[in-house]
């Protein structure tokens, strides 16, 4: 196999998002007004899709179903896509609900995500990939914590990348646990909150320290303050939130860190140098914040956030 190239392979889900925003607090037994889309998402997908938009070359293993695969699969233009159609369940669907802040809170229900498993590997798929990225969400099934470890044991040679995703899963699953079972990844892209929790320190720059010290690479997103980077326990990057323009704000801010996944990722596939590959996550996260639902416009390897070369 050819494993010297770019391409990165995202591990995860791609989910049907049905996004409400709501400008009065959810009113509890009754109605309350919202703006109410649908669109493509889930974590994996969404970093895939990134990913793509902004020149790289994203590829996407995940589980759809056969309700709605026609319309995630072209959704998806740009991605290669490793993607089984079940026949049995309908996609995942995420119901989020965002406050006029962009917070968001979340119903799910996991659909044929629940379904990816070891059966779905190939060693084949890593071939012309240098990075290999998993999904949190991945791990929350037997099936797919099986994966995870299957394909970590394969990406010899190739750089593993981890992204929390979700503090109530590494509640539930354990911190210590999640650490014991992606100890082999090489780069852990934790929010501030999932960094705490793994390693119940005090601050994020001492959570980095611990995760650096770890992984080898920890990469805390920090949201509106920016984030930083900590290699072998040392903190060696910053970068602040990316610039606003005068009519940027805040809309929805799902998937903004999968958006940052892909911004960094891709720069650091393309040979960036850390402090740049930080700035080209904070880039696509802030991007990120301003559009309804986790997804970039569909245009395709736009690379209007930083350029990549392609020599």
């Amino acid at each position: 196999m050819t494993r010297d190239m770019r391409g990165l392979l995202v591990i995860g889900d791609v989910v049907t998002d049905v996004v409400a925003l709501h400008s009065e607090p959810v009113a509890t037994g009754t109605d309350t007004e919202a703006d109410i889309t649908l669109r493509p998402g889930g974590s994996g997908a969404n970093t895939a899709a990134w990913a793509a938009h902004l020149g790289g070359d994203a590829r996407l293993l995940a589980r759809v179903g056969a309700d709605t695969a026609a319309w995630h699969l072209n959704a998806l233009s740009g991605v290669k896509t490793h993607v089984t159609v079940d026949p049995d369940r309908p996609t995942a669907v995420v119901i989020a609900m965002v406050d006029d802040a962009g917070e968001r809170s979340f119903l799910t229900n996991r659909g044929a995500a629940r379904r990816l498993g070891p059966g779905d590997w190939t060693d084949a798929l890593l071939d012309g990939v240098g990075c290999l990225h998993l999904s949190g969400y991945l791990m929350w099934t037997p099936e797919g914590l099986e994966l995870a470890r299957i394909a970590m044991r394969a990406a010899k040679g190739v750089t593993v990348s981890v992204d929390p995703a979700s503090t109530r899963f590494l509640h539930e699953f354990g911190a210590e646990r999640f650490l014991a079972e992606t100890r082999e990844a090489d780069v852990i892209i934790p929010n501030r909150d999932e960094a705490l929790v793994l390693t119940g320190a005090a601050d994020p720059e001492r959570a980095a320290e611990l995760l650096g010290d770890i992984y080898g690479t920890a990469v805390v997103k920090l949201g509106p303050a920016g984030a930083l980077l900590a290699q072998d326990g040392r903190i060696v990057a910053r970068a602040g939130a990316a610039t606003a323009g005068p009519a940027d704000r805040v809309v929805d801010s799902t998937g903004a860190g999968d958006a940052f996944a892909a911004g960094f990722l891709t720069a650091r596939l393309a040979g960036s140098t850390r402090s740049e590959c930080l700035e080209a996550g904070c880039r696509a996260g802030r991007r990120a914040v301003g559009l309804i639902g986790g997804r970039p416009p569909a245009v395709k390897n736009a690379t209007e956030l930083y350029p990549i070369d392609t020599n």
